[in-house]
């Protein structure tokens, strides 16, 4: 990521102090219009099939790059909406020098456009008369900048190894400079296994230390990404380094008249149902007892007797601050984690002065001494790093006294306890209300954002999420998937299940594992079970293995032994696997074919409001008349249960059921609401007397 620390070294000018010239037009409306009409490019040239769909969608957004406003377009499964936002605006990025910037919410999407659709736009554009032009388009993808390691960074560490660091981090740091003899990109993730994170800080890009005036540009593998980005015409983020940049100040902050990240560049959002979330997450405080120490231990280490101060000369009693400042920081968050965080993980926050301001005086302190040893030097690289430190110091400071004093009204304060052992105490708010943030952030700037997803309405009504997000004025379409669901999705409702809360527990979660044991035993496919709670899935689990096993059939489970990717991979190359999920199986998993036949959903996705953020939010709603199953709860739930859905019909030829075991849906009232948001296919209602005949997978 261009981060903050960036702010003095912006990318080449986008504007003079004279009077820009006007761009030029943008052929976009017209390129959509030949691309994906029938008959068009897409048909002649590709053989692709036309979709009356993607054309429509294709047009409108083609229509508001050109224009420069927002749009937000519902795409069904199935629509193609990644070629339908990119061939329109890679070619109004081409046409007036702009940058399109694309974010999404997964890796899977991301990866999908890097490897699959953008090498498709550029067949697209090879393929047409007169397009060359286009199909020359550059794209990367975005990185967090501490990602990225630093060869100026690593050839001082190198050189200072014994006053940064203790003998056993030597080999590590040669390890690292072993694999940067041969790495293409210089990505953490490349290096196997990862790397020391102690040493890592020293040698990452994330630091003014690795600056043009500093790093050869051919070298660091930094400042070479960052020269591939000036260049890109096309720019593929995700949605959580999207919001951390906008946190940090974005175009804004760069001083450009419009534009999202980049001066006069916009911004496309795939996977957009996720964004209320993701920018709540972003656009608040963050600091945890890791973050600190770390950061404390940069400066130095008393027990290693390594780091940044003792390397630059720093008297005695600069480095007595700094154990002082770690004495102080365990002394804050041991009394927090006492105190507030030793029955439950998470903690709201309501009065102030939840703890004494221990850590107040030695970081002030120490960012004076940071401060004070800066100016022994000259302008140059040891200065500029010192001050960047006193800098980073200071807005710890700031954070612990706002959390101190709740200074925020419009925001929630809580406290987490996280980590492998539970040990990482973090101090967290966040905006109860995020639709003034994003207005301000996305439809204020002056430049086209597309907010795109499969699931943005609800029941038909795409309001309550343009309410959500502060979109109320802008324009809103829905385009309809084009798969054949009538003839190609059965859905199945178990009306004896027993309600959740209703009977004893173990009783439901024994119906639920016998209807799902049964379930899955019949469908010869593979079969993805979703939940809502991490017990009830462990506790089928337990029940079904043995069945599963004489059929010989794989078991697969989150938080077992695999990754996400992994246990979607396994499940594919198995073709007749029982995967079983919680939270984030419901959206992002794509396995198209036999291999996904069936989707069980266990409960109805409502997210019980006893998170300080949820907690909030149902406040501010009822204290505005709302109410907040109506307008919270509700709204959420129905989204999750559409994607959740949306796992099973992937391609045009897939078949499969969709089994839904929780009988609140043909019992309740909001019942109506989720079955109006299923696609149109047969509904069966099944009993334990009545499923021997009723159950029918496709053969």
């Amino acid at each position: 990521m261009i981060g903050p620390s960036d702010a003095s070294e912006p990318l080449p000018p986008y504007f003079t102090d004279d009077e820009p010239a006007p761009p030029p037009p943008s052929h976009a409306p017209e390129m959509a219009a030949h691309i994906f009409a029938e008959g068009g490019l897409l048909q002649t040239a590709l053989a692709l099939e036309h979709r009356p769909q993607q054309e429509q969608m294709a047009r409108a957004a083609a229509a508001a790059m050109a224009a420069d406003e927002p749009l937000l377009f519902e795409a069904g499964t199935g629509v193609g909406k990644s070629l339908a936002y990119l061939l329109p605006g890679i070619v109004h990025a081409i046409d007036q020098d702009r940058q399109l910037l694309v974010s999404t919410h997964t890796i899977a999407l991301q990866e999908q456009l890097e490897k699959k659709d953008l090498p498709l736009c550029r067949r697209v554009f090879a393929a047409g008369p007169g397009l060359a032009n286009y199909a020359a388009f550059k794209s990367t993808v975005l990185v967090g900048k501490s990602n990225y390691l630093c060869t100026t960074r690593l050839a001082t560490a190198l050189k200072d190894r014994h006053e940064l660091f203790a003998a056993p981090d030597h080999g590590e740091l040669q390890r690292i400079a072993a694999w940067a003899e041969t790495s293409a990109d210089g990505l953490r993730h490349e290096l196997s296994p990862p790397p020391s994170p102690e040493v890592w800080e020293m040698v990452n890009a994330d630091s003014s230390a690795c600056a043009r005036k500093y790093c050869d540009c051919e070298r660091c593998f930094y400042q070479r990404a960052r020269a591939r980005l000036a260049k890109a015409d096309v720019i593929v983020v995700n949605h959580a380094l999207l919001f951390a940049h906008l946190n940090a100040g974005g175009a804004a902050a760069k001083g450009g008249a419009r534009g999202i990240l980049f001066p006069d560049d916009f911004l496309v959002l795939d996977e957009a149902h996720t964004i209320a979330d993701v920018a709540t997450d972003h656009f608040g405080l963050r600091l945890s007892s890791y973050g600190i120490d770390r950061m404390l231990k940069y400066l130095y280490n008393p027990k290693k007797e390594r780091g940044l101060l003792k390397k630059y000369g720093a008297p005695a009693e600069a480095l007595q601050l700094v154990a002082d400042a770690l004495e102080a920081a365990h002394q804050f968050f041991t009394f927090l984690a006492e105190k507030l965080l030793d029955k439950q993980p998470v903690v709201r926050v309501r009065e102030p002065g939840v703890a004494e301001p221990w850590l107040d005086a030695p970081l002030l302190a120490l960012v004076k001494a940071a401060r004070t040893l800066a100016d022994r030097f000259d302008e140059g690289r040891e200065r500029e790093e010192l001050l960047e430190q006193a800098q980073k110091l200071k807005s710890a400071q700031a954070t612990l006294r706002n959390f101190l004093a709740l200074d925020d009204d419009q925001a929630v304060y809580w406290l987490e306890r996280g980590g492998r052992r539970q040990t990482i105490v973090t101090l967290r708010n966040a905006p109860i209300d995020i639709a003034p943030l994003l207005r301000e952030e996305l439809l204020r700037r002056g430049t086209s954002v597309l907010f795109t997803s499969a699931t943005l309405a609800m029941g038909g009504r795409i309001e309550p999420f343009q309410q959500r997000i502060g979109a109320e004025d802008v324009r809103a379409a829905i385009a309809r998937s084009p798969f054949d669901y009538e003839r190609h999705m059965r859905i199945c409702v178990a009306a004896d299940i027993p309600l959740p809360g209703k009977r004893d527990a173990r009783l439901a979660l024994d119906a639920l594992a016998d209807y799902i044991g049964y379930c899955v035993l019949r469908v010869p496919g593979g079969t993805l079970v979703l939940f809502t709670s991490y017990h009830d899935m462990r506790r089928v689990a337990d029940a079904i293995a043995p069945a599963l096993a004489d059929a010989r059939r794989p078991l697969l489970m989150q938080g077992a032994d695999y990754s996400r990717t992994e246990l979607a991979r396994r499940m594919r190359a198995a073709g007749n696997a029982i995967l079983l999920g919680t939270d984030s199986f419901w959206t992002g998993i794509d396995i198209p074919g036999p291999a996904l036949s069936q989707v069980i959903i266990t409960r109805l996705p409502f997210e019980v409001p006893t998170h300080p953020v949820l907690e909030a939010r149902a406040e501010w709603i009822s204290d505005h008349g709302g109410n907040p199953f109506n307008d919270l709860t509700l709204p959420d739930a129905l989204v999750k249960f559409r994607q959740g859905v949306g796992r099973l019909i992937r391609a045009k030829t897939d078949r499969g059921l969709i089994t839904l075991l929780d009988a609140r849906i043909l019992a309740k009232p909001y019942g109506r609401l989720f079955l109006e948001s299923l696609p149109h296919a047969r509904l069966t209602r099944l009993t334990r007397q009545n499923r021997d005949h009723a159950f029918h997978p496709f053969s």
